[in-house]
């Protein structure tokens, strides 16, 4: 069986939309099962939108690789909102962020993300496991 990550948007959004940091955040997927926070499918709708704003002669290539979103297969999980409030007020996140965290501290899982305010309280985490 796989090992289970969190992912957050930032980290999938740079595989699904081949920015640089996608082979390093490729490799630290390997073959493992993803897990992220019901908001994620829409922080990932969100950046593709971005992206299309930016770049409208880009929208089909952009789309295409939305829809590879599907074969993800993400696992969504719900978090609880006053749970994130607090943790994302400890750690100055936003409860975006703070969902994602409260996600990897809730189930034990390594937390894959390109944030680096959510990258630096997710070490501590670790280290203090």
């Amino acid at each position: 069986m796989p090992t289970k990550l969190v992912i957050d948007a930032s980290a999938l959004a740079a595989v699904l939309f081949g920015e640089p940091e996608a082979p390093n955040v490729a490799e630290q997927l390997g073959d493992s099962a993803l897990v992220a926070p019901t908001l994620f499918s829409y922080e990932i709708a969100n950046i593709c939108w971005k992206k299309l704003r930016r770049h409208p002669e880009k929208r089909a290539t952009l789309l295409e690789a939305y829809s590879l979103l599907d074969r993800m297969e993400v696992e969504e999980i719900e978090v609880s909102i006053p749970e994130a409030l607090l943790l994302a007020d400890r750690e100055n996140l936003t409860v975006y962020d703070a969902s994602y965290l409260w996600l990897s501290r809730k189930l034990g899982l390594k937390l894959i993300t390109l944030d680096g305010a959510l990258k630096a309280a997710a070490a501590s985490q670790e280290a203090a496991l």
